[in-house]
């Protein structure tokens, strides 16, 4: 016995061969594990960003969407660490204003007049804070005009508290502002299908909304990753193609009311040009969905992404219908929304389609034998210049022209050569050619008769008279004195 050990992605698979020359059972495919993403089912990007090095100073350069990127836990604990900080130190100033002024021991005398009054200790100066902040102003704790500095200080107060809360207040409300979360009523298909549709194969899945809200300016987007290597050898992770689902024709900008099928036709132009049922086990892809949109009620721009892998891809199923029509209304079922059914599919790709049709196509064998001839009737007129092979003198001198012999040559040839050389004779040749029975001969006799066709012409364009005077001669013979001498005077 001997093991071919061969390697699918990460999974290995073991194919073991007899010595002997029994027969061997088919080989059965190696079930495959659970496949590493780029983009999980609920949308979200397993990318972790690692070994930044100096660069983590940028998130600090842009602090707001740093703070509105973190998590909910993260938030509120910054938000309360940052108010309790401010409260602390500002409390802290005044404490340390009336403990300089000797505003604490003096407390109780009705003939001093302190910075702020009745504030006695920290716990005393951390209220009037608050109650400054929070523009409360119970009246018991007030400051004086005796103070200067606690006048610089309120005014600095007021500036930082308004700083603080535009900050923190605007980050918590534009966090829960976010559209994140309506993506979760945004609904994709469980499994993509790929079945014909209008006679072409096609990609299909389905996208839902399942809030009576609309999405504005609803639009989708579907990009493959795949892994490829260049033909200079460079190895491209998770390259990124597009696939198009209607941009050209507007089918991308959705109307989502109701489900909708989404389809990416593959043709010539789609990644999908050499998939079949077949490579499709073997295959390693991802397709990324994208659907965006305007929030109806908030306004804001809301995204919701999807991912199907190869394993996700049913060849040969169709979406099951959701809508149906009640009583002055639709109604969608969406218990049938990711249910899909078998219908007769080719497992070829396109690719191989319009191979076996270009193949069994009846156009394709006398095509070729046409050019055979063609070929061989050009050689062998060639060959009849380099001998020196001439027409006879009498046809040479009836056309004047080189070319001609050539051109009667390849008439008489084949008869896909006549087709081919017809365009060349005029037209009265050509329809005497095109009569059974003419041999070489009779299209020569034909031919000189034709070259004095346009003499008979002119003496039949004459009025009868004259043409009875010309009796198939010349006219100058049987033209009266006075004539002739007109015509004399003429061209001399």
């Amino acid at each position: 016995m001997s093991a071919l050990r061969r390697k699918l992605g990460d999974e290995y698979q073991v194919v073991s061969t007899s010595a002997s020359g029994g027969g061997l059972p088919p080989p059965r495919a190696a079930p495959r594990g659970k496949r590493q993403r780029f983009v999980d089912k609920n949308g979200r990007c397993n990318v972790q960003h690692g070994n930044l090095g100096g660069e983590t100073s940028r998130y600090l350069s842009d602090l707001f969407t740093t703070l509105v990127d973190l998590k909910w836990r993260w938030n509120l604990f910054i938000f309360v660490l940052t108010y309790t900080v401010a409260w602390l130190f500002m409390a802290s100033m005044w404490w340390v204003i009336a403990y300089m002024r000797g505003d604490l021991n003096k407390a109780h005398d009705d003939s001093y007049t302190p910075c702020v009054a009745n504030v006695y200790n920290f716990p005393s100066a951390f209220l009037f804070f608050i109650e400054t902040e929070a523009t409360i102003g119970y009246g018991y704790r007030y400051i004086t005009d005796k103070c200067p500095e606690g006048i610089i200080l309120f005014l600095f107060q007021s500036i930082l508290g308004s700083i603080v809360d535009a900050f923190l207040i605007g980050c918590m409300f534009i966090k829960m502002s976010q559209p994140k979360k309506r993506a979760e009523t945004l609904m994709f298909s469980e499994h993509a299908a790929i079945s014909m549709r209008d006679g072409k194969l096609t990609l299909m899945f389905r996208v839902g909304n399942l809030r009576n809200s609309h999405m504005v300016s609803a639009q989708i987007r579907c990009k493959l990753l795949k892994s490829r290597q260049t033909p200079e050898g460079e190895f491209l992770p998770l390259d990124q193609l597009e696939l198009d689902v209607g941009f050209s024709t507007g089918a991308d900008q959705l109307f989502l009311v109701s489900p909708l099928t989404i389809c990416h036709v593959i043709d010539a132009k789609s990644p999908f040009y050499d998939l079949s049922q077949r490579s499709m086990q073997t295959e390693q892809f991802e397709i990324v969905v994208i659907l965006e949109g305007i929030v109806e009620t908030t306004g804001m721009t809301c995204q919701a992404r999807t991912s199907y892998t190869e394993d996700e891809v049913l060849w040969g199923h169709r979406f099951f219908p959701v809508i149906s029509l009640e009583e002055g209304f639709f109604k969608v079922d969406y218990s049938q929304f990711h249910a899909t059914f078998e219908v007769p599919t080719p497992p070829y790709s396109v690719k191989e389609q319009e191979e076996m049709l270009l193949m069994s196509s009846p156009l394709i064998a006398p095509a070729v034998s046409n050019s055979k001839e063609r070929n061989n009737s050009v050689e062998c007129l060639d060959g009849l210049d380099e001998v020196g092979i001439k027409l006879p003198s009498k046809l040479q001198k009836i056309t004047g022209r080189d070319d001609f012999p050539k051109k009667l040559l390849r008439m008489s040839s084949t008869t896909s050569e006549k087709a081919y050389s017809m365009g060349d004779l005029p037209m009265k040749l050509q329809r005497i050619s095109s009569v059974p029975g003419n041999s070489e001969e009779k299209l020569v006799s034909k031919a000189t008769k034709m070259m004095s066709d346009p003499i008979s012409q002119s003496v039949a364009d004459l009025p009868p008279k004259l043409q009875r005077l010309s009796g198939g001669g010349r006219m100058e013979g049987n033209l009266p004195p006075k004539l002739r001498k007109m015509n004399s005077d003429r061209f001399t």
